[in-house]
Formats: structure tokens, sequence, C-alpha cells
């Protein structure tokens, strides 16, 4: 295992601790707690709350200020994920390899895990006794938009009316722009912000962020055409199943993975030009256009 894969371990290690420390403290024991536990406990990426931790250790901070925004920003992102999942919106049966929250427990209760979960989120913030209150407003302002009806969840509505239409290749930006972007585009903003970063320095971070959620989208797009079922932990083709439009239908394969490069490129220029392009954050970036899960 290489030196980036070590430091991508050790930052999902300390998100996962932390989640569950605050799930246990905060959330009252019982089913929905148990619920919220199953969906933790199975794993993931982490890479909004690491995108935030790596960009305030990459500007030379003290990283572990950012750990409950960090993981505000994953029990955000749960809670979406546990709600996509129901019969109402993309009825999965499986989450990274494990039955979906309203099969292992009921809808009801799915419903209910990631309303807690997306309140939660703030809470961690506004009890974490090394932020200032001016950082604790600013997180949760920019948490609130950008989760919220002109952020993910505008996104998340725009795709599910999208499904069995054909969308131009500029609706579907847009669409990912909020629903997979807004969140992961926190992530940068929140850290830099939180690593006092010059104005300067901060504009060129949120250039970088605006690109994050196309990369991470048309990566997203192409491993559910060419990915390993086992790898993601859900089937591939679900998105064809589902008759979304996705970068691979507009653009093909190729087309689809030369869009994406064209991002990367953008997103490493910026961090060039905020003198970070040595550091794991910009590994990090390169990882999520080459990540096979």
């Amino acid at each position: 295992m290489n030196a980036f894969q070590d430091d991508l371990k050790y930052y999902q290690q300390a998100v996962n601790d932390r989640m569950f420390e605050f799930v246990n403290k905060y959330i009252n024991p019982g089913r929905v707690r148990d619920a919220i536990l199953h969906s933790i406990d199975a794993g993931g990426k982490r890479v909004r709350p690491i995108l935030l931790l790596s960009t305030i250790e990459a500007f030379g901070a003290d990283y572990t200020r950012g750990y409950a925004a960090a993981c505000a920003i994953e029990m955000v992102h749960t809670y979406s994920l546990i709600h996509d999942d129901l019969p109402a919106m993309d009825d999965d049966d499986l989450r990274r390899g494990q039955p979906t929250i309203h099969k292992a427990f009921d809808e009801a209760t799915a419903i209910l895990a990631g309303d807690a979960l997306l309140t939660l989120s703030f809470q961690v913030i506004t009890e974490d006794p090394s932020l200032t209150s001016d950082e604790k407003v600013f997180l949760i302002r920019e948490l609130s938009r950008a989760s919220g009806g002109s952020g993910m969840v505008d996104g998340q509505m725009k795709d599910m009316l999208s499904e069995g239409k054909r969308v131009v290749l500029d609706e579907l930006k847009s669409i990912h722009m909020n629903k997979t972007g807004q969140l992961l585009s926190f992530s940068i903003i929140a850290g830099a912000f939180l690593s006092h970063s010059s104005t300067q320095t901060f504009k060129k971070m949120e250039k970088m962020a605006n690109v994050l959620g196309l990369i991470f989208q048309i990566q997203d797009d192409i491993l559910d055409v060419l990915g390993d079922a086992n790898a993601i932990g859900k089937p591939v083709g679900s998105d064809e199943g589902n008759e979304k439009s996705t970068y691979p239908q507009l653009l093909g394969v190729e087309g689809a993975i030369r869009e994406m490069n064209e991002y990367v490129d953008i997103a490493l220029q910026s961090l060039e030009k905020a003198e970070l392009n040595h550091t794991f954050l910009a590994a990090l970036i390169d990882f999520l256009s080459t990540r096979d899960r």
C-alpha cells in the first residue's frame, strides 16, 4: 500500500470514529440510532469530509479543527443517500454492499434516520468548542445553502424530473453542479475558510471547488457502465434502468472521459496557482477521476 492509500485510510478511520462518537453522544438509543449506525458501519469513501480536512492540512493549519464540519458534511451526504434509496426515489436495495435502511429496517425508520442525521449535522457544528461564533455561522450558512432547495435538493428534484427524458449536456451539468457538486464544493470552501486563507487564494479554491462535482459525477456515470458491482457495492447499469441521462449516454464513454479530464486539469491548475499542487489534496483530486468505486 502506498503513502496516499495509507493517508486515505487514516482520514477515513478518523472520520468514522468521530461519526460514531457524535451519533452515540447526541442520538438517543433506539431504532433510529441503530439504523444510522447501520448506515455508517457500511463504510464509504468519505470523500467530502476528507476533502475538507485535507484542504485545511494543505494550508498548514490544524486539520483537527475541521472534524465537526467534516462529520457534518458526511451526515448530510449520508442522509441524502438514505432518502435517495427509498422506493419513492431510486428504490435501491443495496448501498455499499449492504441492505439499504428501508430494507434492513423499514421506510418510516429510513425517513426518520435521514431526518435525524440532517439535523445532527448542524448540532455538531454548534457544539464544537474549537470553533468561533463567526466560524459556526459561516459553516451553518454555507452547509444549509449547499444542501437545501438551491443546492443538493434542487439538483435531486431536477434529476428525478429528468428521468425518462433526453436532456442536453448543459442541463445535465446544471443538475449535477447542484446534486453532487454543492456538497463537494462546500468541503473545499469550508476547509479554506477554517484555514484563514487569503481572499485571493480563497477565490482560486472556489474555482477548483466548482468543478469537483462534475469530476465525481462523470466518474460515477462511467463506473455505472464499466464498473465492478462488487467493488461499487451496488449493481451496475442502475442509471440506464432508471432511464437517467448520463455523460456516457450523451458523449459516449470516451467522450465522457475526455470531458472529465478537462475538469481535472482545471482543478489541478487552480491548486497549482494556490501553490497547493504538491499536497495530499492534489493527489486526492487525481484519485477522484481514477477511482474504481
